[in-house]
């Protein structure tokens, strides 16, 4: 039995943060902006002032004010409304110097303008004028703000002026950017106010404003609230416990509460969300282990909603039919048949392959079972007299087709080269007669083969060996461990890195992964591998170089290795 302290301490425990419940707006930065600009369109006008206030918990704690030189004379008419004359800002700077200073100030606040679209539009077109990257910050628009928190009769029109009378603001909006975005950061934090009353708390809930859920859904929001704000998986079910959609979030609480209060466009969803009853969560210790569980339980529930990873036994391959004289087919598997081509891309893909390899090959076309012995009466197709195909309906062995068979096997099972060689030849010769149709129909095919060739050996040499790799990332460390393609296990630390790859590695050891492995996920594992950074702390087995490029693999491992020796992960070290 537990003392009153013991469970005083049990509670407290198990109370939630505010900082398990996401952003509180209390807490939240808000930059509000205002322009003042020579017209009204981002393509042919220009800024002539930005203003900008930044406020948290309702106090202002920065602001930031310059003129800007357009480059171009500023019309009369808005000399008259902004009182920006030419004489103001000749000496002004322009505003791909503006512009660092400005996202500094901004930050990763919440980017919030009356009329936003017309701000935001010059911000960007700025921006990309000039080399920035737009820094897609979280936008609030109080023109739509005003709709939720205004009436018509107090309010009969949303314009800043109207809505400063309204809100009684200490500072008047003239036209100029500074004032009018004081004015703005007034008017916001009152209509803030006014909405919490609609259940927009926090930072999460500020995407409702723009197209709000219907109510019916948005009071499921509360599904959320026991869910951690950790990266995970999440499985919503339905009302008889089934899987209704699977999904991965580096925050999941935030991910499953965007479902109930960011305006959701897709029917297939809003669909799913009006079938939710609950929701599942399993916290993964990294973003790899989230996306590897995702595609194991999509493939083993086959939830209703999930349109990717849906039907593995769709994948597609390129194979050599099981016969005398084989012809080259598409397949359909989870795993392909042996010395399959593949997984390639798309079935498309697989064609576009099939073609060139037949062509450059001399790989019969008809689909035709063709006995061992050719029938009396066995009468060749237009192919043979082209002489590219050695016509094995009508000379059977003494055709020469084995030789065509084992040279598609070698280029499906070891090295596409010599085929990939002749048709860049081809490609050329096409080119150079002006038929750049053929060419480019050639082309796709070689990208195709080089594609499905190079995934193949990947996957091969995957499934082939045992390995611990660690990637880096900020602070952290993201140890991972695979056996023959399969996620084995993951840890994050931020030291002890070689511990971490020891346990892992003596973990996999004793593990024993009789389940067939998912493409899907040798390929995630495959990508993880291989991004930049990745370091490989142990290979056990056999690792192959690949079929296209020789030493491809060995380069790669090499190049990891390297890496490693230029920042060494010492046994012991805190690093």
């Amino acid at each position: 039995m537990t003392s009153p302290a013991e469970t005083v301490e049990q509670l407290l425990h198990q109370q939630r943060s505010f900082e398990d419940v996401g952003e509180p707006l209390h807490r939240t930065t808000f930059v509000v902006v205002d322009l003042e600009t020579t017209g009204t369109s981002p393509d042919k006008a220009h800024i002539t002032e930005i203003g900008a206030v930044k406020t948290r918990g309702g106090e202002v704690i920065g602001e930031f004010q310059t003129l800007v030189d357009p480059g171009a004379p500023i019309p009369p008419f808005i000399v008259a409304l902004t009182g920006i004359t030419d004489a103001m800002v000749v000496a002004a700077p322009r505003i791909e110097q503006v512009l660092p200073s400005f996202l500094e100030f901004l930050g990763d606040a919440v980017l919030v303008a009356h009329n936003a679209p017309f701000d935001t539009g010059f911000l960007r077109a700025a921006c990309r004028a000039h080399g920035y990257p737009w820094p897609g910050n979280q936008v609030v628009d109080t023109v739509t703000l005003a709709r939720r928190a205004t009436t018509k009769e107090e309010a009969p029109n949303k314009k800043l002026s109207t809505l400063a009378k309204v809100f009684g603001t200490v500072v008047e909006p003239n036209h100029r950017a500074l004032e009018d975005a004081r004015a703005t950061s007034e008017i916001l934090h009152r209509m803030l106010e006014r909405v919490a009353a609609f259940g927009i708390s926090h930072r999460e809930d500020l995407d409702t404003l723009r197209n709000p859920m219907p109510e019916r859904i948005r009071k499921k929001a509360t599904m959320a609230d026991r869910v951690p704000p950790k990266p995970g998986v999440y499985t919503f079910r339905g009302p008889r416990g089934e899987r209704l959609y699977v999904g991965t979030s580096k925050n999941l609480r935030a991910r499953v509460k965007s479902y109930f209060t960011t305006a959701e466009q897709r029917r297939s969803v809003r669909d799913m969300l009006e079938l939710a009853v609950d929701v599942d969560t399993t916290v993964c210790a990294t973003e790899l282990e989230a996306n590897v569980r995702e595609v194991r339980l999509i493939a083993e529930h086959r939830p209703r909603y999930n349109r990717r990873s849906a039907r593995p036994e769709r994948t597609a391959w390129v194979r050599l039919t099981d016969e005398r004289y084989p012809r080259l087919s598409v397949s359909r598997a989870v795993t392909g048949p042996e010395g399959a081509l593949g997984p390639m891309r798309s079935a498309s893909d697989a064609r576009l392959a099939i073609e060139v390899l037949q062509g450059a090959l001399g790989v019969r076309t008809c689909t035709t079972r063709l006995p061992v012995v050719p029938r009396a009466n066995a009468r060749a197709c237009l192919l043979k007299d082209l002489g590219a195909c050695a016509a094995p309906c009508i000379a059977g062995a003494e055709s020469g087709y084995e030789a065509t068979a084992d040279a598609a096997r070698s280029a499906l099972r070891e090295d596409p080269t010599p085929v990939v060689s002749a048709l860049e030849r081809q490609i050329a010769e096409r080119a150079e007669a002006l038929d750049y149709e053929r060419a480019a129909e050639l082309r796709d095919g070689v990208s195709a083969v080089v594609d499905g060739a190079m995934r193949a050996q990947r996957l091969a040499s995957l499934a082939r060996c045992s390995i611990v790799a660690v990637h880096p990332d900020g602070d952290w460390w993201d140890v991972a461990a695979f056996s023959r393609g399969a996620l084995a296990g993951t840890e994050r630390v931020k030291d002890r890195v070689w511990e971490a790859a020891d346990r892992l590695r003596a973990a996999t050891h004793e593990l024993a992964l009789d389940v067939e492995v998912l493409v899907e996920e040798r390929e995630l594992v495959s990508r993880w591998l291989e991004a930049p950074g990745t370091r490989l702390l142990y290979v056990d087995g056999e690792w192959s170089s690949p079929v296209t490029g020789a030493g491809r693999h060995a380069r790669w491992v090499q190049a990891r290795r390297a890496d490693r020796d230029a920042r060494p992960l010492t046994r012991g070290a805190q690093d």
